[in-house]
């Protein structure tokens, strides 16, 4: 039994690491300008995929992970208005007259279909591209509703189960997308070692620090303009035997303290202890430490930034969806603020 149950598990998982990420952030993009032109999304599909539109549009004008101001969003699933129209036309006209009724040009239709062929998602989607809104669609690999759509979310599966639960996590990933996007704070990510002080390898000591000039104050610009201050930090001392987790906490003390006596704020501090030969998933220009941030803070990474001295911390800043900057000779940490600042 429990090898079927893994099974199971494994090709849900197979399902959803195939879904195209970049697609992915096609539509919520798009949905982030739908709702932010003061249009609403439409949301429609049969059985479980009715239940599915109800849930996202509910996530809309609720929330997904954070409070905020509701969007715009309705599923077109109430049983009276289904039902009069099924018994007073057709069933195949259930999501059509409702399109009709409610959708107007700048809004999105979503039509989610496991096959691909509902011919009453189908006829609302025609009506739709008529009146001129956006199209979405959700479906399997199958069926013509892919190919109907301004932007087609193929879940690549032969399983009904697997594409159901496929286009649900993406459908919750988007609104996730869309909710930073919108509602999202701003912050500026920061590395320690050779951006804000002076690099001392395995520093084990707070009074070894030397903060470079400028530094403090150009940290209270980027808060008194609304930006969070994350810093984020490789710190394999520890793993190595270099200090200990008390020595690294001693050390970005002193650091805050020193900053916050000059005006300046840094919000929070994320560190990998990891050897590089550990393959961890926070040591950067791996996402870790940014993924806790993010999910932390609430943060918009499109209208934030990643300031440090490395490839690495331009990778990570990349990666994680920030404009970089690497200090060098010639752009310093303060130059970078500055550009940020008037950017």
């Amino acid at each position: 039994m429990n090898d079927l149950i893994d099974h199971e598990i494994n090709e849900c998982v197979k399902t959803l690491k195939a879904i195209d990420t970049n697609v992915v952030v096609k539509i919520a993009d798009a949905l982030t300008e739908v709702v932010r032109n003061g249009n609403k999304i439409i949301f429609m599909g049969n059985g479980g995929s009715s239940a599915d539109a109800q849930h996202l549009a509910a996530e809309f004008t609720g929330k997904y992970l954070f409070d905020r101001p509701p969007m715009s969003a309705i599923a077109l699933a109430e049983i009276a208005p289904m039902s009069a129209i099924g018994n007073d036309y057709s069933f195949d006209l259930v999501f059509k007259r409702q399109v009709l009724a409610h959708a107007r040009k700048g809004d999105a239709v979503v039509g989610i279909s496991t096959s691909g062929n509902s011919k009453n998602v189908i006829e609302a989607i025609k009506a739709a591209k008529e009146i001129g809104t956006l199209v979405i669609t959700f479906t399997g690999p199958k069926g013509v509703m892919k190919d109907m759509a301004d932007i087609p979310l193929m879940i690549p599966s032969e399983a009904t189960p697997h594409i159901q639960e496929g286009y649900f996590v993406a459908g919750h990933t988007i609104c996730g997308l869309v909710e930073r996007n919108l509602f999202g704070k701003k912050a500026v990510f920061i590395d320690r070692d050779d951006t804000i002080v002076k690099d001392v390898p395995y520093c084990d000591h707070p009074d070894k620090l030397k903060i470079f000039d400028g530094v403090p104050e150009a940290i209270k610009e980027l808060n008194d303009s609304g930006y969070l201050v994350i810093m984020i930090t490789n710190q394999s001392g520890i793993s190595r035997g270099k200090f200990t987790l008390d020595v690294l906490e001693s050390v970005n003390k002193r650091l805050i303290d020193d900053i916050a006596k000059k005006g300046g704020r840094i919000d929070d501090v994320f560190f990998c202890p990891h050897h590089p030969d550990d393959k961890c998933e926070c040591r950067k220009p791996e996402t870790g430490m940014g993924v806790q941030a993010v999910t932390k803070y609430n943060i918009n990474t499109k209208v934030s930034y990643m300031i440090g001295n490395s490839d690495a911390d331009v990778e990570f800043g990349k990666r994680i969806g920030c404009t970089s900057f690497k200090v060098t000779d010639k752009l310093s940490f303060k130059d970078a603020v500055k550009r940020i600042i008037t950017s």
